[in-house]
């Protein structure tokens, strides 16, 4: 899984290298702890010969008696990603729809994720599997 990470670490630094260094965004420990939270789902595919081609990970929010927001259950895609050489075979897809099977069959109202405007190809991956935005992240480099 680590060598997955790895691709994704490298896609955004080479996006947005003013935001992205190098380096991976969780670290064994901290991968440690994911597995083990329960509000942390983690998916993974495997290939035939049982290699990690792809995860998902998440994180369940849920908001209860806010001043402003409805009471409500939301499953966070906190990353998603394929190996680069299984891209374009659906592998993607299987585990996003999973996903989101579970998001409903957990209860939670909707799915959410931030996608970085940098990373053209994640954006035509979730605008093709039907999410629409809910809000739009700007900035103004200075």
């Amino acid at each position: 899984m680590k060598h997955l990470l790895d691709q994704v670490d490298l896609v955004h630094h080479l996006g947005r290298p003013d935001h992205f260094k190098i380096g991976r965004k969780y670290n064994d420990a901290q991968l440690l702890e994911i597995f083990e939270d329960e509000q942390r789902p983690v998916f993974v595919a495997v290939s035939g010969d049982d290699i990690v081609v792809g995860y998902c990970f998440c994180i369940i929010n849920e908001v209860h008696g806010d001043n402003v927001l409805t009471d409500m259950k939301t499953l966070y895609i906190d990353d998603l990603c394929v190996d680069e050489t299984c891209r374009g075979s659906h592998v993607g897809k299987a585990l996003y729809e999973y996903t989101r099977s579970y998001a409903r069959d957990t209860g939670c109202y909707n799915v959410t994720l931030n996608v970085w405007e940098c990373n053209p190809g994640a954006r035509a991956f979730y605008d093709n599997m039907g999410l629409h935005p809910l809000k739009t992240y700007m900035e103004d480099i200075l």
